[in-house]
């Protein structure tokens, strides 16, 4: 495969491409879950991980490297391979990612020269670190590896400016090549006036800022505005605000490497971003002509030990946010224990779309109407754009501001760019984001005007099948398509399912699509079996009711996979002048299990709240159909720490309290071959006077708080197809 790129869009072997990709930190996350780790990032739509490789968490001893266990970059890179995805390899040397000194070893700011500048010195050692980075995955190097990120933020965070910048970034450029970095794609981050020296520059957007200084509500984003305009001001401001973009947007096309997939907390600001706040502002970015849809983070991690210090950003070391020890879930789509969210169905809607339509996509321009509000704060006016060559395309509109209420519009008229095609009339109401086609083509169909999404395409023996789904609150419309040809056809061909069921499903090959329930989540692992995971409730001490586990799939299997039973059948069309799709309804008993935790108080002469826990009995329901087990700590106060006893109170996992709504979860797998039977559980106490950014304050009886409410369980089944 030969990857390159022009003005628009990224290519593959000569063809426009649109590819998904979403960041993992393999030395946070556990080696023996990698391989799941990468299999459901590609259920997602994931094509390329990127992913950083940390200066300080390989090289923290000068002179001594460690790619052992999680931090065994070259096994990272080789599971990546066998799973068929594609790498970004982000070599640094500088990254960032919240990690201590932003990556750089303690060491290396104690030289007698400064980091990130054009001394000599400097260069010397970065040469030695990107040796040793090849050395470790010089065999995937232009075939896993199609593209390496030099550097990050510089300029804007830390670094030179203007020329000195520029020419700091093409040295490091011309250093990792002469290491022997030869891959197609070369990228920068691109924002706040960051230096790029001429590589393909990539962007970002987030929903919110929780490194921001203020403990209060800030403005409303513009990364929820359709705009031209790339750049976002909010990205790295805890280092000061950029002043645009270095490079000619006219040159590039528009990439994004930093969507926030998720909000990772700090200790002054706990945003929670929701999965629509996320879904939203990719929408945006879609309509605002974006060819590449990347997210930071796509899966939380669990910061490493260090051999010398904790690796987080603390204002200790001279940082401007104070982030956990351990924790670095980051409520990303797949969250710190491996635990598929929501925020990971609503960005599978868009990517499989990309999927399937992103090629065409690629070659539709942003087309964004004067009458459009620029500015984040304005709620009256309609937020619209298209992608379109003038006559077809798609309309993009987004009601929705995170934290805002919006006007609704009644009775919205719109045309195509060229004013030839009027597209159905429609209400929007706040909260609402959603896009639809016109005069586009669905085989010999062409949909003139339509009030349904496109999901992804089916084969068939019959024809392709063309899977959509209804806006929420809209799913009795009747009739979703008005057809300017190839009605007949079209009819029989589209497929329309309802918000929640595209939400749910999965599709596991070019011909079938499955729907699960709403905690369910289907991936192929790395034997080519489908997998199909859910939850089992427990409540708060003993025992689970049996249950069963359920899915839905079109068109049916010939036989009923082993171990399930056919139950029905269901008519999943919405379109009422269309065709039934049925869909076969699969059964199956799930095992009665019991489990019983206790959380005895410890106690203490400090403010802290102390708790004696065994998670041993938890731990050994995992085996069988039982996949994993999740343990919820519902506590108020400041942040908790869960330490093992046994092991000279060693810090295992840490959280920071975000609301009564958020309570903390944790997953068990990874500690399968571990002691879980002395814990120790240590709640900081949360002062009704400490300024900070809660979303969802608790209620204070007294000055402060500190309370562990109650422990629950989860056990997670998991069955192959």
């Amino acid at each position: 495969m030969k990857y390159t790129f022009d003005s628009k869009s990224l290519l593959k072997d000569g063809k426009r491409w649109f590819p998904v990709m979403g960041e993992i930190h393999f030395s946070r996350c556990p080696r023996q879950f990698w391989k799941e780790s990468l299999m459901k990032m590609k259920a997602g739509g994931v094509d390329i991980v990127s992913t950083y490789v940390f200066w300080i968490h390989h090289e923290e001893i000068e002179g001594e490297y460690d790619w052992t266990g999680n931090r065994d970059l070259h096994a990272f890179i080789k599971a990546a391979s066998e799973c068929g995805v594609k790498i970004l390899l982000r070599i640094g040397p500088w990254s960032h990612g919240e990690a201590r000194n932003g990556g750089f070893p303690d060491w290396l700011l104690k030289k007698d020269f400064e980091v990130r500048t054009n001394d000599e010195r400097y260069f010397d050692e970065v040469a030695k670190w990107y040796k040793a980075v090849y050395g470790e995955v010089s065999e995937f190097v232009g075939s896993t590896i199609i593209g390496v990120q030099i550097e990050n933020e510089f300029g804007h965070c830390g670094g030179l400016y203007d020329e000195t910048g520029e020419e700091h970034m093409k040295r490091l450029t011309k250093m990792a090549k002469d290491t022997g970095f030869v891959v197609d794609l070369y990228t920068a981050t691109g924002w706040g006036g960051a230096c790029t020296g001429g590589l393909l520059p990539v962007m970002g957007g987030y929903c919110d800022a929780p490194w921001d200084q203020s403990t209060e509500e800030i403005e409303p984003s513009g990364n929820y505005v359709f705009t031209k305009e790339r750049n976002d001001h909010n990205i790295g401001s805890d280092h000061g605000f950029g002043y645009g973009i270095t490079f000619d947007i006219s040159k590039f096309p528009y990439l994004t490497a930093e969507l926030g997939g998720g909000l990772q907390p700090t200790a002054h600001r706990r945003t929670v971003a929701t999965a629509k706040d996320i879904a939203s502002v990719s929408l945006v970015k879609l309509g605002s002509g974006c060819n590449l849809l990347g997210y930071y983070m796509y899966h939380g991690g669990t910061n490493p030990d260090g051999k010398l210090t904790t690796l987080q950003e603390t204002k200790a070391t001279g940082y401007p946010n104070d982030l956990p020890v351990k924790n670095y879930d980051f409520r990303a789509p797949i969250r710190e224990f491996g635990d598929v969210s929501d925020t990971y169905r609503e960005l599978k809607l868009l990517s499989y779309f990309v999927h399937d339509y992103g090629e065409d996509l690629c070659s539709l321009d942003a087309v964004i109407p004067e009458e459009n509000p620029l500015s984040p704060s304005d709620t009256e006016h309609l937020r619209y754009s298209y992608r379109s060559d003038g006559n077809r395309g798609y309309l993009f509109v987004n009601n929705y501001v995170r934290h805002q209420t919006l006007s609704a519009h009644k009775g919205v008229s719109l045309s195509s760019p060229d004013k030839k095609t009027a597209i159905r009339v429609f209400d929007v109401e706040n909260k609402d984001f959603f896009f639809v086609p016109f005069n586009m083509a669905y085989g010999k169909s062409i949909v003139k005007s339509a009030c349904a999404t496109p999901l992804c395409r089916l084969e068939s023996a019959d024809g392709e099948k063309y899977v959509f789904y209804a806006r929420e609150g809209k799913e009795s419309e009747g009739d979703y398509f008005d057809f300017a040809s190839g009605e007949s056809e079209g009819k029989s061909n589209m497929l329309v399912l309802s918000r929640k069921d595209a939400l749910n499903a999965w599709k596991i090959s070019d011909s079938r699509l499955l729907i699960t329930s709403s905690d369910a989540s289907v991936f192929t692992d790395e034997n080519g079996k489908v997998v199909i995971r859910g939850r089992t409730a427990f409540d708060d001490v003993c025992s689970s009711a049996s249950s069963e586990a359920e899915f839905f799939a079109y068109p049916a299997f010939e036989s009923a996979p082993e171990g399930w039973s056919e139950a029905g059948v269901v008519n999943k069309n919405l379109n009422k002048n269309g065709k039934a799709f049925e869909f076969v309804r699969y059964i199956r008993k799930i095992s009665s299990k019991t489990v019983s935790l206790s959380a005895k108080e410890i106690a203490s002469k400090d403010e802290k709240k102390r708790y004696s826990l065994d998670f041993s009995s938890a731990l050994a329901l995992i085996g069988g159909e039982t996949s994993d087990c999740f343990v919820t700590l519902d506590y108020d106060g400041n942040r908790a720490s869960l330490y093992d006893a046994k092991a000279g109170n060693k810090l295992l996992l840490d959280h920071f309290y975000l609301g009564k709504s958020y309570p903390w979860q944790i997953g068990l797998k990874r500690f399968l071959h571990s002691d879980l039977s002395s814990l120790e559980l240590v709640i900081e106490p949360l002062l009704k006077s400490e300024k900070i950014y809660l979303e969802e304050r608790p209620t204070f009886e007294g000055e402060s708080l500190a309370v562990l409410n109650a422990v629950r369980v989860q056990s997670e089944w998991s069955f192959t197809l």
